[in-house]
């Protein structure tokens, strides 16, 4: 069969024939349209505790705060019989061993999948399991990011020229196993005593005193804790305080809300509107003021994501995800591409992916540098360059966040990258180190010695010292 010639009209020339549009690519299948199929429906039923939760319930905010699970107890009274008894034994341990308290939302419980929980992202991020733990890293250490060096007050970390992290207030929706600041977050626990953040509005006061009296500061970071957990009317009065000093410009509100009690954006109207308000006043003022959040797997991401984030969106409030890569959650190429392109498809920028930090009791979720350098190869491309996220190294010791590129030299036998931060701490070196059992058996028994640890970092330095246009 001859192709069918398309006719059109050109000026002067009458009608000519133009050649078929060629179709250069095949009909896409529909994997390449699965960032668009988000759970539906009133998948909570599914949980025997909230079979009979309406719909109107399940989203009110107030109703997920009073049912959230803290204890192994309250978790085996939520899922019932879908917990294996195995299962609950091996969590009641890990509860014991965990650096951080345990709280999850119902938001969450219902999207772990409870055929197979040991697997779990979801799961994996929240509950503890005893049976996945393994020894810390030798070169570990509580506050791995030395955010408490760096800060002048109580609360304010001040590390970059123009940048300032503000922390008021220590308590999350829900507590993540691989939280940063698990050396302050949440309460005591039977392994870690908290350090203070800033609190009360003394110390907010004195925080915001020091920022007025800094000109150099421009960017402002409002995080914890959760900026979820500050009532509406703190919102407004931390946003206003900021937006007051003249030479702020940028401010962020950070929150892991969204992505574990999305119905929080539509059922807290007040705290909504709080925001909305800082943000137009910003806006009228020349000044950029975001909410920033953290989803780290597409399952996170529902009909009630969905209808939160286009709410946000209608107000004029941008967003932006910052994500960790996590083992066993996002540390595959699918997962992550599809991640960033669910996000992109409800208006949620894909901004950073960091490197999970080096933190207390969680070394079965680190990853190796070399899997973000080949994961961020893959996603690169997947979509627009604009909704692709940066891959980041918060380096250890308080170099700041470097492209996980961007080290002098990595030692990828000894899982040793070494990184510098010319304009953060000029003449340091600061390392991050791959997981310990990720490495070959002959690497896992030199790590065993303490002398031949002292020798590879300091060849490793060496090598990095050596390198072509290196920062020192």
């Amino acid at each position: 069969m001859s192709e069918a010639k398309v006719i059109s009209a050109t000026p002067g020339n009458g009608a000519v024939a133009t050649p078929p549009v060629k179709a250069l690519r095949p009909p896409v299948g529909p994997e390449a349209l699965e960032h668009r199929n988000l759970r539906q429906g009133e998948f909570w039923r599914a949980i025997p505790a909230y079979k009979d939760v309406d719909e109107a319930t399940f989203l009110n905010h107030l109703w997920q705060y009073q049912k959230s699970v803290k204890t192994p107890e309250e978790l085996h009274n939520t899922v019932q019989e879908l917990a294996p008894p195995e299962f609950m034994e091996d969590l009641r341990s890990g509860f014991h061993q965990a650096p951080m308290n345990v709280r999850i939302s119902p938001y969450m419980i219902t999207l772990i999948d409870w055929s197979n929980p040991n697997t779990d992202p979801i799961r994996t991020q929240f509950i503890p399991l005893a049976s996945r733990l393994l020894p810390d890293h030798p070169k570990l250490s509580l506050d791995s990011l030395h955010e408490q060096e760096d800060a002048p007050l109580p609360g304010l970390t001040h590390r970059y020229a123009d940048k300032a992290l503000f922390l008021p207030i220590n308590t999350c929706p829900v507590y993540c196993r691989f939280c940063t600041r698990s050396y302050a977050i949440g309460g005591d626990t039977e392994v870690v005593e908290k350090a203070g953040l800033a609190t009360n509005q003394q110390l907010w006061q004195q925080a915001f005193d020091y920022i007025a009296s800094r000109p150099e500061l421009e960017d402002v970071v409002i995080s914890g804790g959760d900026a979820y957990q500050l009532p509406a009317k703190s919102i407004t009065k931390i946003g206003n305080a900021l937006l007051d000093i003249p030479h702020v410009r940028r401010m962020r509100f950070a929150t892991k809300g969204p992505a574990v009690m999305p119905s929080k954006i539509l059922t807290d109207a007040a705290w909504t509107d709080a925001l909305a308000g800082v943000v137009d006043r910003g806006r009228t003022m020349g000044k950029d003021v975001m909410l920033h959040t953290h989803f780290n797997h597409p399952n996170e991401i529902t009909w009630i994501t969905q209808k939160a984030m286009q709410l946000l969106f209608e107000r004029g409030i941008l967003l932006r995800n910052q994500s960790v890569l996590i083992r066993g959650v996002n540390d595959d190429k699918q997962t992550m591409q599809l991640l960033v392109r669910r996000l992109g498809y409800l208006n949620v920028h894909p901004y950073y992916v960091y490197m999970h930090d080096m933190v207390k009791g969680v070394e079965d979720l680190r990853t190796t540098i070399q899997t973000a350098i080949n994961i961020e190869k893959y996603v690169r491309g997947s979509t627009a360059g604009f909704n692709t996220p940066l891959f980041l190294c918060d380096a250890p010791g308080g170099g700041g966040k470097r492209d996980v590129h961007s080290f002098d030299y990595y030692d990828r036998e000894n899982g040793i990258a070494v990184y510098s931060a010319p304009s953060v701490k000029p003449g340091k070196w600061f390392l991050y180190f791959d997981p310990i059992d990720q490495l070959s058996p002959s690497a896992q028994e030199r790590w065993r010695d303490t002398k031949t640890q002292d020798a590879m970092i300091a060849d490793a330095i060496a090598q990095a010292a050596a390198s072509p246009g290196n920062a020192i």
